[in-house]
């Protein structure tokens, strides 16, 4: 029984040691890169814009007049933005910037409104990633 009891005492120390450890922080996969270049742009010109795409409720890909394509990941998800793949802005300036607000455009039973949400800063991308 000495034996035994002598087994259990030093199982019930492991335990108590492992309990007043720290554990070690997770260790996160590092996120996929997004592009070639990591820099981005906090503004783009609107004349500069030929068209966009709407990617899912949280990127947008702005293609350029130049030719490059410029990913736009927001902040937050933008509710109904990758359903209604629409959204309007409004700037007094000439360019669109990431302190600018979108807002989603709602097009069942006529045009309305839906969610407004920010913009985050313009990251060029090659094509084959925005496809």
């Amino acid at each position: 029984m000495t034996r035994r009891a002598s087994g259990l005492t030093g199982i019930f120390a492991t335990l108590a040691l492992a309990a007043c450890s720290t554990p070690e922080a997770p260790v996160e996969p590092a996120p996929a890169p997004v592009s070639e270049t990591a820099s981005g742009e906090r503004c783009v010109g609107l004349a500069a814009i030929r068209s966009t795409r709407v990617v899912d409720d949280s990127t947008i890909d702005f293609t350029m007049r130049d030719g490059r394509i410029l990913r736009n990941t927001l902040p937050h998800a933008c509710p109904s933005l990758g359903f209604e793949e629409a959204f309007t802005y409004s700037t007094s300036l000439s360019q669109l910037c990431s302190t600018d607000i979108i807002t989603v455009v709602l097009q069942g039973g006529g045009p309305r409104l839906g969610a407004s949400c920010g913009l985050g800063t313009f990251v060029p991308i090659t094509p084959t990633k925005a496809e």
